[in-house]
């Protein structure tokens, strides 16, 4: 995608903190993708699976329609060099509990999932943040129970902090705290963390649902903050979470 250099600044900073990802720049193709999208009906986590685990997750994700609200949603995309890992093994950290949550937090799979598709949405991602949506599909309802289940120890385990390196970069969270959720799907979690940059505080949220073998993770962080050097504390939107959920109910 066409990056200004502000852009490129925030995403070098997101590196470094563990907190990667930016939309890309397929707007066509993917307003074609939802158009099409809103004349089928909606596919549902535990209706056919269809021919293959990845054509499913893209009939599942949400689109831009349906969350409304000015949000644009694009498949994530993000240069290899500013990426924090591209795959679960190049991470390490100092406590292996929390790697669910390093997971998560860099748009990486949870779990084992048979395929996985992370898509971007967000208003302004320099001035009100980024929110991604990442689906994960599993090979059967057991495996995705199991991902949630080393999510949820990951959050219960990991409150005093921990930090993550892969390919030289390292992100270091200070503290991993539990929130409370809405009840959604057949069983969901949430929780925030924060980090320190300059001595300034930003906070991050993320959350998980699982609809059958079908696990959404929800992560929110305002790289803009960062890099700006003013505190912040990235939310995810309730827009996002009702219309993604809904698309799985």
């Amino acid at each position: 995608m066409k990056r200004t250099a502000l852009a490129a600044s925030v995403l070098s900073v997101a590196v470094l903190t563990g907190l990667t990802g930016c939309g890309s720049d397929d707007s066509d193709t993917d307003a074609a993708a939802a158009t099409a999208a809103e004349d089928k009906p909606k596919a549902s986590a535990t209706q056919a699976k269809g021919p293959n685990p990845a054509e499913r997750l893209a009939k599942l994700m949400v689109t831009q329609a349906e969350i409304g609200g000015g949000y644009k949603v694009e498949k994530s995309s993000l240069d290899a060099e500013y990426a924090f890992a591209k795959s679960q093994d190049e991470v390490t950290l100092d406590k292996e509990v929390c790697a669910p949550l390093a997971y998560v937090m860099n748009q990486l799979p949870l779990g084992e999932p048979q395929a996985f598709l992370t898509h971007h949405a967000s208003i302004n991602t320099l001035t009100k943040g980024s929110n991604y949506i990442t689906l994960n599909a599993y090979e059967e309802e057991s495996k995705a129970q199991s991902a949630m289940a080393g999510l949820s120890k990951a959050v219960d385990s990991c409150g005093a902090g921990f930090t993550a390196k892969a390919n030289g970069n390292s992100g270091k969270h200070d503290t991993v705290t539990a929130e409370k959720t809405d009840a959604a799907g057949d069983e969901s979690l949430a929780f925030k963390s924060t980090l320190t940059l300059k001595g300034i505080t930003h906070t991050v949220h993320g959350a998980a649902v699982r609809s059958a073998d079908v696990v959404t993770v929800y992560y929110s962080v305002n790289g803009g903050a960062i890099f700006k050097g003013y505190p912040s504390d990235a939310k995810i939107p309730a827009a996002i979470l009702k219309a993604q959920n809904a698309k799985l109910g």
